[in-house]
C-alpha cells in the first residue's frame, strides 16, 4: 500500500507529479465529455431525416442541451465548493452515460428534446467540479498550463467524435451508436475518476504570485464581482466559434460539399485535433509569457482569426475551406487560457468552483445561441450567412478583450458586506 501523504511530504517533485497526473486524468474525463456531447452533431442529418426536421429544429437538439447545461453552471459551482470535486464528478460521469443511452431510445422528437435536456443537467455538474479539482491539485504558477491541457480535450473530443461516430453511424445507425458510446463512456469515466490524486494542502494551492487576492474571498463577493462577469461575457463571445463550427461544419460538408459520412468525419476532425496541441501551447505561453498581457494576446489572435474565417467562407474548394478552418481553429485555441488564466490565478481554490461556474455560464450561452442562430441563418439565407455570424462574434471577442483586466493587480474584489 502507498503511504499516506502528510503535510511535510509535499516536496516540489510530488507537487509537480500531482499536477501532471491531474492534467492527464482530467484530459481523459473531458475528452469523454466532449465525445458524448459532440456526437449529436454528426448524427443530426440522420436524426433530421428520420423525424423530418428542418435545420432550425435540428439546432434545437443542441440548443436545448446548452440551455439546461448553462442554467446548471452557477448552482454546480456552489455544489463543488460545498462538497468538493469528487462527488459531483462521479455523479455526472455515470449519469451522462445513462442519458447518452436514452438518446438512442427516444421515439419522437419531443422525447429526444427532453432526453437531451436531462443530459444537459447531468453534464452541467461537471465543469465547475473539474476546475475545482485542478485548482486543488496545482499551484497558481502552473494552473493555466494544467487547465490548458484539460481544456484541450475539446480538440480530442471534437476531433475523435467524427472519426468514431461517422463509421458507427454508417455501420449500425444513429440509435445503436449512442448505446455503444454510453457503455464505453461509463466504464472509462469511472476508471478516470478513481485515478484522481489527493489534493494539495491549502498553503500550496492558494499561493498568489501577485498577492492581490484577499486571503478570504466569499462566494457572495465572487457572485457580485463585475470583473468575474466581464470574463463571463468574454468567454461567451469566444465560445461562439467552437460551438458554431462543431455543430454545423459536418452538415455543411455533407449537404453543400456533397461528401460522404466517412469523408465528413475526417475533414471535421482535422481542425479540432490541431486545436488539441495549440490549446496546450496557449496555456504554457500564458503561464510563461502573457499572464500580465492577456488582452493584447487575445485581441491580436482574435483579429487574425477573423481574417482566416473570411478566407474560409470565401473558399472555392473543400480543401481550401478545411485548411482555413484548421488555421482559424488552431490559432484561436491558443487564446483559450487568456480567458481563464487570470481568474484561475486570482480566485482562491475555496471559491474556484463558483467562479468557474459563472464563467462557464457565459460559455454555454454561446452553446445555446450559436447552433440555433446559425441553423436559422442557414435555413433563411445560406451557410455563408451562418458562418458570417462567427466572423462577427470573433470580431466582438477582440473588442471585449480590451475591456477586461489583464493582470492580477487589476483584479480585485469589493469588501465583504456586513455579516
Amino acid at each position: 500500500m502507498t503511504a499516506a501523504v502528510t503535510e511535510d511530504t509535499w516536496t516540489p517533485r510530488l507537487v509537480n507529479r500531482t499536477a501532471l497526473i491531474t492534467m492527464v486524468v482530467m484530459l481523459f474525463a473531458w475528452s469523454i465529455d466532449y465525445i458524448d456531447r459532440f456526437s449529436i452533431s454528426m448524427a443530426l442529418p440522420s436524426i433530421g431525416h428520420e423525424f423530418g426536421l428542418s435545420k432550425t429544429s435540428q439546432g434545437w437538439l443542441v440548443t436545448v442541451f446548452a440551455l439546461v447545461y448553462m442554467a446548471c453552471q452557477i448552482p454546480a459551482g456552489f455544489l463543488a465548493d460545498r462538497y468538493g470535486s469528487r462527488k459531483p464528478m462521479l455523479c455526472t460521469l455515470v449519469l451522462w452515460s445513462v442519458f447518452t443511452a436514452m438518446t438512442g431510445i427516444a421515439g419522437t422528437f419531443g422525447t429526444l428534446l427532453v432526453v437531451r435536456g436531462l443530459f444537459g443537467v447531468c453534464q452541467g455538474l461537471f465543469p465547475a467540479a473539474s476546475f475545482k479539482a485542478v485548482a486543488e491539485r496545482t499551484t497558481p504558477a502552473n494552473r493555466a498550463t494544467a487547465t490548458g491541457v484539460m481544456l484541450s480535450a475539446s480538440g480530442i473530443g471534437a476531433g475523435l467524435a467524427p472519426l468514431i461516430v461517422g463509421p458507427l453511424l454508417m455501420a449500425i445507425g444513429w440509435r445503436h451508436t449512442f448505446f455503444w458510446m454510453a457503455g464505453c463512456g461509463a466504464a472509462i469515466g469511472i476508471a478516470v475518476w478513481a485515478m484522481l490524486p489527493k489534493a494539495l494542502p491549502a498553503r500550496l494551492s492558494s499561493l498568489s504570485d501577485a498577492a492581490t487576492a484577499a486571503p478570504q474571498v466569499s462566494r457572495a463577493q465572487v457572485l457580485r464581482s463585475p470583473l468575474v462577469w466581464k470574463f463571463t461575457l468574454l468567454f461567451c463571445v469566444t465560445n461562439m466559434l467552437s460551438y458554431g463550427l462543431v455543430t454545423w461544419v459536418p452538415s455543411y460538408l455533407l449537404e453543400a460539399r456533397h461528401l460522404t459520412l466517412s469523408q465528413t468525419g475526417v475533414l471535421a476532425a482535422i481542425p479540432m485535433l490541431v486545436s488539441l496541441g495549440t490549446t496546450i501551447l496557449g496555456g504554457w505561453l500564458f503561464d510563461r509569457y502573457f499572464h500580465d498581457k492577456g488582452r493584447w494576446y487575445l485581441g491580436s489572435i482574435a483579429l487574425l482569426t477573423v481574417v482566416l474565417l473570411i478566407l474560409m467562407v470565401s473558399a472555392s474548394t473543400t480543401t481550401e475551406f478545411t485548411v482555413y478552418e484548421t488555421l482559424a481553429v488552431g490559432l484561436f485555441s491558443m487564446a483559450t487560457m487568456s480567458v481563464f488564466g487570470l481568474p484561475l490565478r486570482v480566485l482562491p481554490p475555496s471559491v474556484i468552483g463558483l467562479g468557474a461556474g459563472i464563467m462557464n455560464f457565459g460559455g454555454q450561452i454561446a452553446g445555446a445561441v450559436a447552433p440555433l442562430a446559425m441553423g436559422w441563418l442557414a435555413d433563411s439565407f445560406s451557410y455563408t450567412a451562418a458562418f458570417g455570424f462567427l466572423i462577427v462574434t470573433t470580431l466582438i471577442t477582440a473588442v471585449v478583450a480590451f475591456w477586461v483586466p489583464q493582470n492580477a493587480t487589476e483584479f480585485t474584489f469589493a469588501p465583504a458586506g456586513p455579516k
